[in-house]
This record gives C-alpha cells, structure tokens and sequence, in this order.
C-alpha cells in the first residue's frame, strides 16, 4: 500500500477548475484555456507523500525551474506563460505558481543519465545495462559513464514505480520520429544543465525532462526542470565513485524513515509517520543550498 497519508484538500479559487492533485503539485485551469501549476511544499518518499511538509520547498523548485527554463530556452521551447498567480488566488501561491500553455504531453519521462546510480545502478548490476544500453564492465557506485545515455521511462500513477524502458519500446509506442527528437532534445539539455552545473562546483548525475506538443506541433519542454526533485545533483568536490555520493535532495529523510530512530517498517502497509523537525530542517537546507550552488543567490522562501 502506498499513496498520500493525508490527501490535500485543493484550494477553491474563482474562475479556476480543479484538475489534479499530483505528489508536489496541484494542477487548475482556467476559463481561457491555461494552466495553473502550484508548487506544494509536500514530499514523496518510498511512494508516499508524507504527513509532514518542508516549509518554502515548493518555492525553491518554482525559482529554480524558472531560471533553469531562462537557461535552456535556445535549445527548446517551454510552457511558462507567466509566474504570477491569478487574479484571487491564495497569498500562499505566489512563488510557487506558473501560469503555462496547455499541451499535448508525451507520455514518457525522458532521462539523462551522466553517472551510474540509483536504478540504473540496480539494473547495471543484474544485467550489465541501464535500460538497454550496454555499458563497459567495472563501472561501480557514482562511476561516470563514457557517455551520458537516454534512458526513457514509463509514467506511472501515485503509488507506483515508474517502468523504465528501452529506447526501442518509446520507438514502438510512439513513432521512430518524435523517440528520436526526445532523445536528442533531452541529451542537449542535460549537456547543457551538466555545463552549468559544473562551472558552480555540482555534479549533474541525473535527470528527467517531460516534453509536450504545442498547437502547432512544436516540442515543448514542460513541468519542472532541473530542481532537485527531478534530478540527482553531487557536490564535485565529494565525488568519490564507489560508494553512495552526498546529494542535494531529500535523502536525509530517506535515511531517517529508515533508521530505528523512524519506528517505521518500510515492508508493512503502515503509512510512514511525521518527520522530526531536525530532519525538516535538515532537507530544507539541502534544497536552500542547491539553490544557492547553482544561482548564486538565496532563494526567496
């Protein structure tokens, strides 16, 4: 069993139709055709949105998102319209609210992979693979591939894994053409976002992208981009292959349901309990220096 511990009720704003409450965020539309995408503070782990949030988090991924999309908008188009809440939407929106074009959405989460971890990590060692692409032997924990590789996956709903797949089966589901245009784009982006990254001192391990069709049949880039949701940043200077490498994301929460501290057994169907406020703390400062890293700047919580 999995899901929320608590769903969120959504808010009720005039002139907004409810569409979707997803892990971290809430989707409305609005009478003249946009959508209205509110950045919660919610977290996921291990399938479950936890009871507890981690406060000024849905802002972080909002700024960051917004200056990632400035920095790739020569590569791809993207769906921002505006980050200005609508007209009667709740103070706690603003900062955490992108106004965006509706599209077309492909529905396949377009990984880049730089470096070997997390299930591509798992499937390397059982079949000397990640999702299909063959990589050389020896490659361990953190090792930087020889190239980054695209690396598809299928979505799925709350509560359950996404299936990564090989390239060959998005060919097959959804036309050689746009598999071969995902690939390209996302390979571009990630090149890019590693570049960035790297010139701050972080390592770009990972990342997804999801894309979308415009009107006119234009390739969209959508969703968030680049935070630490969606990707697997390392400081470079801590960068040691063989071994899990310290990340600016939420694994210090991984770690504690974990823990006997937790009390929780992840194999039950107990939903895991609140969050200490040293771990909030903890996870907050981790998405607040990503931040930092990578823009220069504290972000506006």
């Amino acid at each position: 069993m999995s899901g929320f511990v608590t769903r969120p009720e959504p808010a009720r704003v005039e002139g907004l139709t409810h569409l979707h409450t997803g892990k971290v965020r809430d989707l409305y539309s609005t009478a003249d055709g946009h959508l209205v995408m509110v950045a919660s503070d919610r977290i996921s782990a291990y399938d479950w949105v936890l009871p507890t949030e981690i406060p000024g988090k849905g802002r972080i991924l909002t700024q960051l998102s917004l200056w990632w999309f400035e920095r790739l908008g020569d590569l791809v188009p993207d769906h921002v319209v505006s980050d200005v809440p609508p007209e009667g939407a709740p103070a706690d929106w603003a900062g955490r609210t992108l106004v965006c074009k509706p599209l077309d959405m492909v529905p396949v989460e377009c990984v880049a992979r730089g470096y070997l971890a997390g299930s591509g990590l798992a499937e390397y060692r059982a079949e000397g693979t990640v999702c299909g692409v063959e990589l050389p032997d020896g490659l361990t924990d953190g090792s930087l591939l020889p190239e980054p590789v695209f690396t598809p996956a299928v979505k799925a709903e709350v509560g359950e894994h996404d299936e990564n797949v090989p390239y060959a089966a998005v060919a097959d589901r959804h036309g050689h053409a746009l598999a071969a245009e995902l690939r390209g784009t996302t390979l571009r982006l990630y090149e890019r976002g590693r570049e960035i990254a790297a010139e701050r001192g972080v390592i770009l391990a990972d990342t997804k992208f999801e894309f979308g069709r415009d009107r006119d049949g234009t390739l969209v880039l959508g969703d968030e981009v680049l935070t630490p949701d969606s990707s697997r940043y390392w400081p470079a200077d801590e960068w040691v292959p063989g071994k899990p490498q310290p990340s600016f994301d939420k694994q210090v929460l991984r770690d504690w349901l974990t823990s006997r501290a937790s009390g929780w057994d992840r194999a039950s169907e107990d939903p895991p309990p609140a969050l200490p406020e040293n771990v909030v703390e903890h996870t907050l400062s981790r998405y607040t220096e990503i931040h930092l890293r990578l823009t220069g700047s504290e972000p506006s919580l």
